[in-house]
């Protein structure tokens, strides 16, 4: 396993990380395809043991059974120093008024609850899930500096903004001397490539750790096109058919490409989906679901696998502009 540090940051993460919104209970929140604990498990055996010490979850996943399913896994299978847990704040958890968003209230009451699911005294890397519109931007940058200065998270990060918000909260965090951000988390895949207009380059510019999410556009990039949902999970994720379904045409050409060269390479498409995201610079470790062995597998056998730049030039030729998705 490769390792590189998160952004300007010291912490020195793996070059894919495990995300595990997968892993948690069908029963509690929103996602009815999510696996049990004892399904999800061996997916976070097998990555320690393949050398992935990044391990990213949510308060919001399966209503905080995620984290409580990553906190008993890293404590049976290795050592807490052993691994980086990332987590995040900003989605609906309780009812009442101040149950979500970036508020001082909100993220002093969730990051204790977060630790508490997860079994531990700190979490590595505390990320905001999305901008809160509602909260001023100040007040949510002091909370997460005195998160960090009271010990329970080393670093902080961001996730799914327009890039003028990103920048405004890293010129906050300079000028009061607060905590910064290490990290962005963002959705960028073959079939949505809008951050590289302007995120990719400023956190290029401004040495920030890119963690994409979705890199394999919820299984669009691994399979051959289809017009119907290919699985059980397709067919209920209506996140994933906002995020495409306006843009099927388009993406087609690009799907068909990717099966092109995966034929010509002889492995599997989602080698060659993973392995583009991972030449692209800027791009420090990809965020990877994985339902099945064989995703992670692929996973793994996709860092290795470089490719020439003819083989990028074909993967990107189709891409045509999208609408922005990703930041609700």
């Amino acid at each position: 396993m490769d390792y590189r540090n998160l952004g300007r940051s010291g912490l020195k993460v793996s070059r894919i990380a495990l995300g595990c919104m997968s892993y948690g209970d069908p029963t509690r929140g929103n996602h009815s395809w999510v696996m049990g604990e004892e399904e999800g498990r061996p997916f976070i055996r097998k990555a320690l043991e393949a050398g992935i010490n990044f391990f990213d979850t949510a308060n919001v996943y399966s209503d905080g059974a995620s984290e409580e399913v990553l906190g008993r896994a890293i404590r049976d299978f290795t050592t807490r120093e052993a691994v980086v847990i990332a987590t995040k704040v900003y989605g609906r958890m309780r009812p009442d008024a101040n149950g979500q968003g970036l508020s001082r209230k909100a993220i002093f009451s969730e990051i204790d609850a977060s630790l508490k699911r997860l079994g531990t005294d700190y979490v590595d890397l505390y990320q905001i899930h999305r901008w809160d519109y509602e909260t001023p931007i100040e007040e949510t940058l002091e909370a997460l500096s005195d998160v960090v200065k009271a010990g329970k998270a080393r670093y902080l990060g961001a996730s799914s903004m327009h890039a003028w918000q990103f920048m405004k909260a890293l010129g906050l965090q300079r000028q009061h001397g607060w905590a910064p951000f290490v990290s962005m988390q963002n959705h960028l895949n073959l079939l949505y490539r809008e951050e590289e207009r302007e995120m990719l380059p400023l956190c290029r510019s401004e040495g920030i750790g890119v963690v994409p999410w979705s890199p394999l556009a919820r299984g669009r990039l691994t399979r051959p096109w289809q017009d119907e949902p290919a699985t059980a999970r397709a067919a209920a994720d209506e996140v994933g058919k906002g995020f495409y379904d306006k843009s099927k045409s388009a993406d087609r050409a690009v799907v068909d490409r990717v099966g092109d060269i995966a034929e010509q390479r002889g492995v599997p498409r989602a080698q060659i989906a993973l392995a583009w995201l991972l030449h692209k610079n800027g791009v420090t470790a990809p965020l990877i679901g994985a339902t099945k062995m064989a995703q992670l597998d692929d996973a793994l056998a996709a860092l290795p696998l470089r490719l020439s730049e003819t083989e990028i030039a074909a993967l990107e030729e189709p891409y045509v502009a999208h609408e922005l998705s990703g930041f609700a």
